[in-house]
């Protein structure tokens, strides 16, 4: 991605559910490195373009481009995209290790380099003793940790934080 490609660039997006529309021809522009919020009362639509970008859900009308690249032709799974969501969506059956482990398994990379990725972010989010606990033995902020854990594990171009 060029320096000036934006990283993530809505266009004129709109949604609707029914008669309520959630988003109505929104424009943003956020750069590759940017940190960027999305403030506003509940029901104003964060989640709704959240998800838009995510791949998870789709627009009546616009344009979301990630890295230049029309994102209606790209699935939810093939997207360069990784969504933290304030319910953590964590596997209950899965221990922590797995849980963070569970996306570069799906992507196939080899065991040595998941274990050194999933020790590194486990570490960086300071949650390395807790491998092999289950989503029910962690606190909610250690469950935040695991799920900000499962996210960052992918390099995803593109993190998204719904509620973090």
């Amino acid at each position: 991605m060029a320096n000036d490609t934006p990283a993530i660039q809505v266009e004129d997006l709109v949604r609707r559910f029914g008669d309520v529309e959630a988003l109505s021809h929104v424009n943003v522009s956020i750069r590759k490195g940017e940190f960027f919020s999305l403030l506003g009362p509940s029901g104003c639509g964060k989640t709704t373009l959240l998800r838009i970008i995510g791949g998870l859900d789709f627009p009546d009308e616009g344009v979301v481009r990630i890295g230049g690249t029309d994102a209606r032709e790209i699935p939810a799974h093939r997207r360069p995209v990784n969504t933290v969501f304030q319910s953590y969506a964590l596997f209950p059956h899965l221990t922590v290790y797995d849980n963070i482990a569970f996306g570069l398994r799906m992507k196939n990379v080899p065991k040595p380099q998941i274990s050194e990725r999933v020790k590194k972010v486990m570490d960086l989010v300071e949650i390395g003793p807790l491998g092999g606990r289950k989503p029910s033995q962690l606190s909610g902020g250690q469950k935040q940790r695991v799920a900000l854990a499962r996210a960052v594990v992918n390099e995803p171009q593109v993190l998204l934080l719904d509620e973090p």
